[in-house]
């Protein structure tokens, strides 16, 4: 998908998430930059990070901007080929599936322990994300909407005060985020009455721990079926 692709160009996907970095610690805040788009789908499986375009266009050298790569290439958020070309990997069915599995189990536990722990604040804070996120699918905004779901899922384990694991899950996410640019090949998602994130807010203020686990399950088994499809066997 990315072999063909010009150097320097990183279209289709799209570059609106570069920022030009300005402080300290550079190859730190260039990984944070790139952790953040990958975990939010803003790159696809396939795409390729080019050295010095990525470099230039977060207005950086190129020094930082290989370590914050090689850092992500050894955590497996991206790959690196025997000719030294960065890119992002392309999930295997089996993985995606493994993947959905440990987010249930995870985010799942995070639902119970947020329906035990959570205060009404921060049940409204996770509501009203799903809110922008549903105001952002109304737009066709669907690079936003991919963000927000993101967003939701890792403050359920924020709210739940597990910070073990919101590390982990927000790993998995980096694994899993640049599939989740095909969300919305298809259109709108199916009009879920009511939408798993709202059965999951609703079980979490309600003090309802197992609906709270099963809602988040629901929301990952139903909501991510059609990904199935833009995985390798």
């Amino acid at each position: 998908m990315g072999g063909n692709r010009a150097e320097g160009n990183l279209e289709p996907t799209g570059s609106e998430w570069i920022r030009p970095i300005q402080r300290q610690s550079l190859s730190e805040l260039a990984y944070t930059s790139l952790r953040e788009a990958l975990m939010e789908g803003r790159m696809k499986p396939g795409d390729e990070l080019p050295l010095r375009p990525i470099s230039k266009s977060f207005g950086i050298s190129a020094t930082p901007m290989r370590e914050a790569l090689l850092r992500l290439v050894t955590e497996h958020a991206l790959e690196m080929d025997g000719r030294g070309r960065i890119s992002v990997p392309h999930l295997t069915r089996a993985t995606l599936i493994e993947v959905r599995k440990i987010r249930g189990f995870l985010e799942g536990n995070a639902a119970r322990q947020a329906a035990l722990a959570a205060s009404p604040e921060a049940v409204d804070a996770l509501e009203q994300i799903h809110v922008d996120l549903g105001a952002a699918q109304d737009k066709g905004d669907f690079s936003r909407a991919i963000g927000l779901n993101t967003k939701f899922h890792l403050k359920l384990c924020e709210i739940a005060g597990l910070p073990v694991t919101y590390e982990v899950v927000s790993n998995l996410w980096v694994r899993c985020g640049p599939l989740l640019s095909h969300l919305y090949d298809a259109g709108l998602p199916p009009d879920w009455e009511p939408h798993p994130h709202l059965r999951i807010v609703k079980a979490i203020r309600g003090k309802d721990p197992e609906g709270a686990y099963e809602a988040l399950n629901i929301d990952i088994e139903g909501g991510g079926a059609g990904l199935l499809a833009h995985v390798r066997d």
